[in-house]
């Protein structure tokens, strides 16, 4: 068995004469690794915590009954224990219990939300509204609908990543159906006004959606005080199980949906299919844990940005800060760094013993440069070297620590074989060079 995975032991740079602390080398995917490298990605997924484990184990042993099984002992205690972890979830982002229906994630939380509602409403309505830097599972959704007539505006940001609330009043029309924004976004961690939002589209008769993906159980949330109609999460954000999410649905005033799946009827019938209990009851357990821990971890993460941020920065010249400077403004577990003049493959490469990302990690296989980065305005080269450090409940300091040496080092290196670099510091101004053309 190998340790746990967020919290490794620091490995030894060879070339400062330490050791690797006996760890074995591993081969995966053409790469040698000293040791398993540190978790810095939780933007991307986070390590189960061990009270969800806990929690979880009694249902994939002796208590694996059908919660829709209504004729015995298995299927009634496996539904009480759905209908608890319902109860917890509901109880995280202040909503009643009957307005959560479990899905297999965030992704198919905002298809079924964004297709469900257009769907319905499609003989009064005809017009969506998001922004260009929302989640892929939510531009595709709003591509969907345009290919079967919708219209879809698609609102630009700010440089900062913050959605203009005037952009957004003046593009909601008549025959508005929905407006999707997601809380927090997953490659900068800008957080949206959505409390303003909800207000406005609540003033409209508007729908509302927002993907809490990277939200819920890490900052406060209240569905009620922010006026959101429809909210999806994911367990595996927050230290819960992969493969299970919520879809959070407004009862009063109440939000119609079409289905995107057939079948038995199960979850007031938005979501045909058994409801599998241990990866609920997981789920229900990490939105517990997340309530109670929540102040502690956001000033955990807190201390561990500015740590990390104020590392890098002090050490090397030419770093952007990707999204908001203020930190009141953004998710401070998420620190999204660009280095000028330096090769964004090979940085990453050469970071190959930090387990970090250069994006969104459903998107991160493309070698284009983050279209959320671009959208901000963040030049093609600087979008192409950006880093994105995530930091959760598990992390520590001497990984934040670890990661500022390895990556302090690694810039360096590269800005050391770089021309560009060279003349910037000779004082050249690079932006001014008339570039032949072959």
């Amino acid at each position: 068995m190998r340790g746990f995975a967020a919290a490794p032991q620091p490995v030894e740079d060879a070339d400062h004469g330490g050791s690797s602390g006996g760890s074995s080398m591993i081969e995966k995917k053409g790469i040698t690794l000293r040791g398993v490298p540190l978790y810095l990605d939780m933007q991307a997924t986070t390590p189960m915590d061990p009270r969800v484990i806990d929690a979880m184990l009694p249902f994939m042993t002796e208590q694996f009954g059908n919660p829709h099984s209504r004729t015995h002992l298995y299927g009634w205690e496996s539904e009480e224990a759905v209908e608890d972890a319902r109860a917890k979830i509901a109880r995280l982002i202040g909503a009643d219990p009957k307005e959560i229906i479990f899905t297999s994630g965030a992704t198919e939380s905002n298809n079924t939300a964004i297709k469900g509602v257009a769907m319905y409403y499609k003989d009064k309505k005809r017009h969506v509204i998001t922004t260009q830097t929302e989640h892929k599972c939510v531009l595709d959704s709003c591509r969907w609908l345009q290919q079967r007539g919708w219209d879809v505006t698609y609102l630009p940001v700010r440089p900062d990543g913050m959605l203009d609330m005037s952009v957004l009043e003046a593009a909601i029309r008549p025959d508005t159906a929905l407006v999707s924004v997601m809380a927090v976004n997953n490659e900068i961690g800008v957080v949206q006004p959505i409390s303003e939002i909800g207000a406005l589209c609540r003033s409209k008769g508007v729908f509302f959606h927002t993907d809490g993906a990277q939200a819920v159980g890490k900052l406060p949330l209240d569905v009620n005080a922010s006026k959101i109609d429809l909210l999806s999460l994911s367990g595996h954000k927050i230290y819960g199980p992969k493969g299970v999410g919520a879809l959070y649905v407004r009862r009063r005033p109440r939000v119609r949906m079409e289905p995107l799946m057939s079948g038995g009827g199960q979850e007031r019938g938005l979501r045909s299919g058994t409801v599998p209990t241990p990866l609920v009851v997981g789920l229900g357990a990490a939105c517990e844990v997340a309530a109670r821990d929540m102040q502690s971890d956001l000033a955990h993460v807190r201390r561990l940005e500015e740590r990390l941020r104020t590392g890098i920065t002090s050490q090397l010249q030419g770093v952007m800060l990707n999204g908001p400077s203020d930190l009141a403004l953004r998710y401070p577990g998420n620190l999204n760094l660009s280095f000028a003049y330096v090769e964004g493959e090979s940085l990453i490469m050469g970071l190959k013993e930090i387990a970090v990302s250069s994006g969104s990690a459903c998107t991160s296989a493309s070698l284009e440069p983050s279209y959320v980065l671009r959208a901000l305005g963040v030049e093609e080269e600087l979008a192409h070297t950006s880093i994105r450090y995530g930091m959760g409940r598990f992390t520590t300091d001497a990984e934040v620590d670890r990661a500022i040496d390895m990556t302090v080092s690694h810039v360096n290196k590269l800005r050391e074989m770089s021309p560009l670099w060279e003349m910037v510091q000779e004082g050249v101004d690079i932006k001014s060079i008339q570039w032949a053309q072959h």
